[in-house]
């Protein structure tokens, strides 16, 4: 399990805008369930969002029109016999709010009213909704979201993001066929968040170690890499010499179970060990891995370390079920630990 107030330091870390000053009051608050958190982070969005004014763009509409304007349609004009009308269908570009991060938000805004929130939550984002009068929600099962950000809408990445946990992390299919939001985010969305809370602590928290989503590259004896697959790591660490690969996992159970004997997943260490040895390339040892499981309820748990060919690969669990500090503590024991000599060394210069 996960403390509901986590989840935001999370999302705070994932998304540094949650830091800004308008924020402030949202980390006070205590949440009975992750979709009342997001929905107070949605409705704090929103409402400077609004002040700053909702943003606009270019949307294309077709409609009759007695004075032309942009492209005639002749043959919608025709079926819809508008010429009748001494109207001809035109297609032109309006800015317009109706957007389609706009209509994202619309969208969501309108599963939220018709979930179970609370009362005042509900009432606060039907004021909201007066502002998106002019904005057309989608079907949320078509939404696009390979979406890009740029200076003119950066200010939406978070709003957008929230909404994504929303609508895909939070809502559920009832065998009635009605949807309603659960109490916790799903494990997929909830590893993606995992991950990213991660990275990010380490880049704000530990600026004396490089933090970085890498990939590393295939060692092969003659550099042909041709058709093999992307190595992509969660959060590597590197300090001179050094560099830890972390492997982050937010599974339901962190070992799998064979004839009653709990053993490692097979492909989460096939997985860092691959990356450790590749990475590697000189055989100094100096390259560690680690994979970190989101600690659950289970009682039996990894803590495990491994030496392998001169590399140390270990198996830990990070505990997101209490105080904030107490995660900051463990995230930062993780750096002391791999990098103590690093920094035993620079002591001594």
């Amino acid at each position: 399990m996960i403390r509901i107030q986590n989840i935001y330091y999370m999302l705070s870390y994932a998304f540094q805008v949650l830091n800004e000053q308008g924020y402030k009051q949202v980390a006070t608050e205590e949440f009975d369930n992750v979709a009342e958190l997001c929905a107070a982070i949605l409705i704090k969005g929103l409402s400077l969002q609004i002040k700053r004014g909702l943003g606009k763009e270019y949307v294309v509409q077709s409609e009759p029109l007695s004075s032309l304007r942009g492209k005639i349609d002749i043959s919608a004009s025709v079926k819809q016999q508008s010429m009748l009308k001494k109207q001809l269908v035109c297609h032109y570009d309006e800015f317009s709010v109706n957007s389609y991060l706009n209509r994202i938000i619309r969208t969501t805004m309108d599963v939220l009213v018709r979930s179970e929130i609370s009362k005042e939550r509900k009432k606060q984002l039907r004021k909201l909704l007066i502002y998106f009068s002019e904005v057309e929600p989608l079907s949320r099962e078509r939404i696009n979201w390979k979406l890009q950000f740029n200076k003119n809408n950066q200010t939406y990445q978070m709003l957008i993001s929230i909404c994504y946990l929303i609508l895909k992390g939070l809502l559920q299919t009832t065998s009635d066929g009605s949807t309603k939001l659960m109490d916790f985010l799903d494990e997929q969305r909830m590893c993606r968040l995992y991950e990213k809370f991660i990275l990010e602590y380490y880049k704000k928290e530990h600026p004396e170690v490089r933090a970085s989503a890498s990939q590393i590259q295939w060692n092969t004896d003659d550099g042909y890499r041709e058709m093999l697959p992307v190595m992509q790591s969660d959060i590597m660490l590197k300090q001179r010499d050094r560099t830890l690969v972390i492997d982050a996992k937010y599974y339901a159970h962190t070992t799998q179970k064979q004839y009653d004997v709990n053993t490692l997943h097979s492909g989460n260490m096939y997985q860092i060990f691959t990356y450790v040895k590749n990475l590697d390339t000189e055989r100094t040892g100096n390259v560690s891995g680690m994979l970190l499981y989101a600690k659950t309820d289970e009682v039996v748990l990894p803590n495990n370390e491994y030496k392998m060919g001169g590399n140390a690969i270990s198996v830990k669990t990070l505990d997101l079920n209490c105080d904030f500090s107490e995660i900051r503590k463990q995230l930062d024991d993780i750096v002391h630990s791999c990098f103590e000599q690093n920094n035993r060394n620079l002591r001594e210069v």
